[in-house]
């Protein structure tokens, strides 16, 4: 969506007719809410965002066919390093010479990716923070075979799209997510060892530092899947670090299929 607003040609690639238009349809009402501010006192020019917005989106369910014709490629599928690396090789076949490509993980090693291609001097991360046309935030990750040229294309890129990128080496998490998951994790350490009701730690870190959501409220929004996928991950690569430890009662929740908000119960109950 994003790109598609700036000006750039854009081609979604999913698996399926059926999840395209899904998603276009959703471009079309994120688009709407979008316009309704920023086009307040002229309903018509904001039509006509909408309009030249999806005319520069096109979808397709083969991604080997479209790949051929772009200049950057941004993966953002399942959180599988497997899964990615076999759509990176596929794509690399049949990618120019000159495509970049990036990944949107924000757990998983680029240099593990970027590995799974011959072009590891034309790979970088690209990672969006969601909803992605309200946060302005891009994680811009540079490995040691990342040419400065493609990263200075990647943070252009970014800029392009109205996004402020910061820069970081390929290390676990990130910035964001390497401060933010172990901070989730120590909160629920805290209330694994009864110290403080998990009610209270959210209420606390709201009103006390001011946060908009609290850990397990964040937890819960994030999907107590992905959070264990992430500190499982991490545990694997670091295992006597004890910011990556693993939590019993996450393990717990995730084996019951208490995921979070996606399945109506995770730390909280949701209707």
């Amino acid at each position: 969506q994003v790109a598609a607003a700036s000006g750039h040609s854009v081609v979604l690639v999913d698996q399926s007719d059926e999840i395209l238009k899904k998603s276009t349809k959703g471009i079309e009402e994120s688009l709407k809410r979008v316009t309704k501010k920023k086009f307040a006192d002229n309903p018509e020019a904001g039509a006509e965002f909408i309009k030249k917005t999806l005319k520069n989106l096109t979808t397709s369910t083969d991604a080997a066919s479209v790949v051929h014709s772009t200049d950057l490629v941004i993966e953002a599928i399942v959180e599988n390093l497997e899964v990615k690396n076999e759509l990176f090789k596929t794509l690399d076949k049949f990618a120019p010479e000159h495509t970049i490509f990036a990944s949107n993980t924000s757990s998983l090693q680029i240099t593990k990716m970027a590995n799974a291609t011959t072009r590891q001097d034309r790979f970088g991360g690209l990672h969006f923070f969601n909803p992605v046309p309200m946060m302005k935030l891009v994680e811009v990750i540079k490995t040691p075979m990342t040419s400065q040229k493609t990263f200075e294309s990647l943070v252009d890129f970014s800029k392009a799209v109205g996004k402020s990128p910061v820069s970081c080496k390929d290390t676990p998490g990130f910035i964001v997510n390497r401060l933010l998951v172990p901070y989730m994790m120590e909160a629920v350490r805290l209330f694994e060892r009864g110290d403080a009701s998990k009610e209270d730690i959210d209420v606390a870190m709201k009103l006390g530092a001011g946060y908009p959501m609290g850990p397990f409220e964040l937890l819960d929004y994030v999907g107590l899947d992905t959070s264990k996928y992430i500190i499982d991950g991490w545990h694997s690569l670091e295992p006597n670090n004890p910011l990556f430890a693993p939590s019993p009662l996450l393990n717990k929740l995730v084996e019951e299929k208490k995921l979070g908000k996606k399945t109506g119960e995770g730390f909280y109950k949701y209707k």
